[in-house]
Parts: C-alpha cells; structure tokens; sequence
C-alpha cells in the first residue's frame, strides 16, 4: 500500500468519530482441504476450490453408519471433513493417550488453533505469569460422547463421572485452554449455535473496547465423527438433494455439513501498532443481535433482526455502508435462507450507489458447506485473506442468480471468479454475517490494515535460526515449515524471522 491510500485510508476508516478499532494479529486453522495451512486456504478460496467429500456405501458401513441409513434413498452421504480428524498431538498440551480419547475432538480442534493462532501472531503459546489475554470460544454438539464412547462401556468407567464430563462438556472449551496455555483472562464458552464463532468474536472485542483484557483468542470448532458423514434431504429443507451447496445459484436447494476449526487473536489497533506486531485486518465495528419472535418460527430467519445487527455494527464503527466492497454472507442456499438475507441486506444498502462500485457477495459454504459454530471464524478469516490479497474470491458453483434474490434491485453482485478487489473511498471494507438457529444474530466490520509506519530494525545479513519442539518428530516437522517459508522469503526479511524464533 502506497503512503497516499494509507492517508485515505485513515481519513475514511471512521476514526475521526473516535471509534475504536481492533486488530486481527493470528489466525489459526484446521479447516476441509487446508489443514493448519492459510495459503492453502486462501488457494482453494481464490480458485474456488469445493472441500465437500462423497462416501462410498462400504465406507459409511465401515465407520458405523446402520445398513438402513446407509441405503435411504433421501441420506447424501456428503460431507466436507478433516483429513487428520482423530490426530492430536497429546504430548504436546500433557495429556496421556487415554486422557485425549475422551476428549471431545472438537475441543482438541480448538486447543491445537489456539497455539497455531499465539504461534502465527508471533507470541509463545505459553502465556506468561501476569497477562490478561482472554478466551471466548465455542464448540457443537458433542456426537463423539455419544456414538463414539457412550457405546465403550470400559472406557466410559475407567475415566469415572468427572473424567467423562470434564473432557466432554462444551463447558470446559474456554478453561481448558487457558489452563493448557497460562492465560489468565476471562475464559468463557460461548453457545449460539451456527454464530458461536462470531459472537465469540463480538464479545472478544467488547472485553478488549473495556479494557477487560490486553489480549484474546476467540473461535469455535465444530466436528462429527465418521458415523455422522452425510444427512438427509428433505424438500425445502436445510440440506440439498446432491451434497453440494449452490449459495445465491438458481439451482440451491441448501447446504452439507461440514468439519473444522479456527481461532483468532486479537488486541487493541493501538496497541498492536505500538508492540510492532503483524496487521492483518482490523475489525472496526461488531453488534450481536436476537429476532425475538419477530419471525415465522423458532428455527427460521428473520429481515428485521438481521437488518438490525448490520445496521447497529456499521454505526458502531462510524462506516458509510456504501464503501463496503464485500458481504461475507451467512449464505446457506436455503430456498428461504438466502432471499431473506438479500431482503435484510437491501433494507440497510438500499438499491443505488451512485458511481461507486456495487459490493460482491461471498460464501464460504458455497465450497465448504457449513461449519455450524466454527462458520463465522472461518468467515472472518477468509474475509481477511481477500483483503490481504485486495482479491474479491468467487462464489462457488456460480452460474446464474436465483430471481427470489431480486438482485437486480440491489447494490449486490454475485462473483463467478477471482476478481480484483477496488477500493472506494482509499479503503477496502468488508462486513461479514453469522445467523444462529433460534435467532441470535451477528455482524462485523473488518478494514484492510493500515500500513507499517515503524522503521524496520537493522539485523545482521546472517542469522542463527532456532527451532524449539517437544519431541524428535515435531522438530523435523517445524524445520520442514520453516524451510517451506524461507523459500519465498526475501533476504531482507531472514532478521525478523530469527528474532520470533528466538523470542
């Protein structure tokens, strides 16, 4: 970024209101098709690239799955799973192999982000006596209790009661970390079904706007074992007829369930700039807000509730809806999910821009199907990919727009393929939504980062690198990935990486 957009930047991000903004400075993964890797990911998002796995009849039978699901003609056996579900690596956190069978996998998915989110944000995983740096995750139904090890009757015994609830419960999700990585803020689980990861997000950023904390993680992960690979399709239904989820298409008829994690680490803007730390997006304004029963049911969607939160997290952030670029979509490609996100959507962006750039669409489902309480990190973090790369990704699976969208009475466009992010105004904006069954809404605001204003130190030409790692097969693995980055790392640049191997 030149210093002339860096300047437009700032005179457009909503500062001058005295807004506060919170930096994004780690991100940590265990996503479909990406692993633990964010290029990876951000190459399947830029190129469109569906994580959705289909399941042969043998297979279902060999993880568990009854001759009679099996064999229903309405049961897609589709799902976007993790290649490495069962592997954890218990010698790094000190848990014995028995102590990690028992522990929800979900809760394993988060405690390995967590430390690749502090590892990426460049601080030790291991806090120190003293900090405040906060926790607000979540996880989904624990499935893994109950097909897994309910029927083990042995192994349900031998741990006792307290052993079975304590790695189990969706109420240990946020402590457990703290306690495994010393970190000595608040420590809260979080529960809104589908929007769990972004209103831990929301909250994340109201403990910081208070100064309740200096530093905190926030994420989800949601997770099912093999037996749970596929689901039933039902006319009008939450799920589609061929495991595929065609967002915004006029072909969508819903969406596939899907397996994965991610946790961010967030502080005050101020505060990383001053501590020199990596940018990689800022979140400028959050609101979190419930339909009531101002909607057809419990379990459907409702415009006015979601208008609201859109509307409440733009003025939160003093944001001129119309240098928004991208909206992050909670796309489901419901029959009914999606025009009425378009409706909300119109209600707050009206239909007309004058000669500024309609704002893309974007949805993660639409080449990963649904994350359920881990969908909205996941969001956010490619969301902060695009902004990074100024790349609006494309929406999977595109070919025409379904008419109940009324796209063309809005300031909204579908893209097909990978295009060019412009920005309006000198900034790039992008707002990112997340609607939980049962009403609980949420909406954030991220802003492409500001430039680096600090001189870079002056290190030597050469450098001793130091790889740390608990184990002889970790090590290999850590010196592999810090080979992989070297390759593409300017000179320049070998300083910075000894000095956060050091410290």
């Amino acid at each position: 970024m030149s210093d002339e957009q860096g300047q437009e930047q700032g005179q457009g991000s909503g500062q001058e209101q005295g807004q506060d903004r919170i930096a994004i400075i780690g991100m940590g993964i265990r996503l479909p098709g990406a692993g633990r890797d964010l290029d990876r990911y951000w190459h399947d998002i830029e190129n469109g690239v569906e994580s959705i796995s289909f399941f042969s009849r043998e297979q279902l039978l060999g993880w568990g799955v009854p001759e009679e699901v099996a064999d229903n003609p309405n049961f897609i056996p589709a799902r976007a799973v993790l290649d490495d579900y069962d592997h954890f690596d218990h010698r790094l956190f000190g848990y014995s192999p028995q102590d990690a069978v028992l522990m929800d996998p979900q809760q394993r998915i988060l405690l390995e982000c967590a430390w690749g989110a502090l590892e990426h944000a460049g601080y030790p995983p291991i806090g120190a006596d003293g900090n405040r740096t906060a926790v607000y995750v979540g996880t989904g139904m624990n499935v893994y209790l109950l097909d897994i090890l309910w029927p083990n009757a042995r192994a349900v015994k031998s741990a006792g009661g307290l052993g079975v609830l304590t790695s189990s419960d969706k109420d240990y999700a946020a402590t457990r970390i703290a306690y495994k990585l010393n970190l000595q803020g608040a420590a809260f689980s979080v529960q809104t079904a589908c929007s769990t990861s972004l209103v831990a997000i929301h909250l994340a950023v109201q403990s910081l706007l208070t100064y309740e904390a200096d530093m905190v993680l926030a994420g989800a992960a949601s997770s099912g074992p093999p037996t749970r690979r596929g689901h039933f399709y039902a006319p009008g239904g939450t799920f589609s007829r061929d495991g595929h989820c065609r967002t915004f298409d006029v072909a969508a008829d819903g969406t596939a369930d899907a397996d994965g994690g991610g946790v961010l680490v967030l502080k005050r803007l101020e505060d990383a700039i001053r501590d020199n730390d990596t940018v990689h997006a800022v979140i400028a304004g959050t609101a979190a807000v419930n339909d009531g029963a101002r909607k057809a049911g419990f379990t459907a969607p409702g415009v006015e509730g979601q208008a609201t939160t859109i509307r409440t997290a733009l003025a939160a952030g003093g944001i001129d809806p119309d240098t928004i670029g991208l909206i992050e979509t909670h796309g489901t490609a419901t029959p009914l999910g999606d025009p009425i996100e378009l409706a909300a959507l119109r209600s707050v962006f009206g239909t007309d821009r004058g000669d500024r750039p309609k704002a893309a669409l974007g949805a993660l489902k639409s080449i990963m199907g649904h994350l359920d309480t881990a969908a909205g990190v996941a969001a956010v973090i490619k969301t902060v990919l695009a902004l990074k790369h100024r790349t609006i990704p494309p929406v999977g699976l595109f070919t025409a727009p379904n008419p109940a969208l009324e796209l063309e009475k809005s300031v909204f466009w579908v893209p097909a393929t990978a295009t060019e992010w412009p920005a309006i105004d000198g900034v790039r904006r992008a707002g990112v939504s997340s609607f939980g069954i049962g009403g609980t809404n949420t909406h954030i605001v991220l802003e492409e980062a500001p430039p680096a204003t600090r001189p870079r130190p002056r290190r030597p030409a050469s450098e001793l690198l130091l790889v740390s790692a608990r184990t002889e097969e970790a090590a290999t693995e850590s010196l592999a990935r810090v080979d992989a980055f070297l390759a593409d790392l300017p000179p320049a640049e070998l300083g910075d990486v000894a000095y956060t191997l050091r410290t």
